[in-house]
């Protein structure tokens, strides 16, 4: 089984083709959603968290308030980088650990939705990556959006995050997300043909990238 990241910067719709895939049968692993389940109450992340970013993270009933978590970790490129240093070895034994599971529905690939992918330690275990770009004040209009935060903090987030050409420079495919879902999800099936075919040949990537 290849595992197939699903990226992109915030808003860009990389989600909905991770959702996409879903839909056709394919197991998805959602490394956000992994990411809040690695720091939930009692977990060494938290506790490290707490240490590195201050008490003022925590909600009154103990857990993560990841909005105030945010504000501080997107602050400073050396912030950004501190919270992936303790989040990022839990996240990637758990995406591992999913992909294995994954591994006993017989389907070639794993696809794993993740925003914080590119450059980072999870990045070797990819064998191809998808990369979804959209413009920045589509991008910006779905955050603020979907998150209810202002267009100030949206922008903060996203100056934290790789660039649209890093990660077109990491990427084996690129979504271009510039029309409506039923393009995007179009798009994103022109890959998955693409990636069956190459499977079919024999080629399973790079592995360690």
């Amino acid at each position: 089984m290849q595992i197939v990241a699903v990226t992109g910067r915030s808003g860009s719709g990389k989600s909905t083709v991770a959702a996409y895939y879903a839909s056709l049968g394919y197991p998805v692993l959602d490394a956000d959603l992994v990411a809040r389940e690695v720091v939930l109450p009692g977990s060494g992340c938290l506790a490290q968290l707490c240490d590195a970013f201050g008490p003022g993270i925590l909600a009154p009933d103990g857990t993560l308030n990841r909005a105030a978590l945010a504000a501080r970790a997107f602050e400073t490129p050396e912030q950004t980088r501190r919270l992936t240093q303790i989040t990022h070895p839990a996240i990637i034994k758990t995406l591992l650990d999913g992909a294995a599971e994954a591994e006993k529905t017989g389907k070639p690939f794993v696809f794993v939705d993740g925003a914080v992918i590119v450059g980072e330690a999870f990045e070797p275990y990819c064998d191809r990556i998808i990369v979804v770009v959209t413009t920045e004040r589509e991008a910006l209009s779905r955050v603020i959006l979907r998150d209810g935060i202002s267009k100030q903090a949206a922008r903060a987030r996203m100056a934290a995050q790789k660039s649209d050409e890093d990660l077109r420079a990491a990427a084996d495919y690129i979504i271009e997300n510039t029309g409506d879902r039923r393009h995007l999800c179009a798009a994103a099936g022109r890959i998955l043909e693409q990636l069956l075919s190459s499977a079919a040949s024999g080629d399973s990537g790079d592995g360690i990238k």
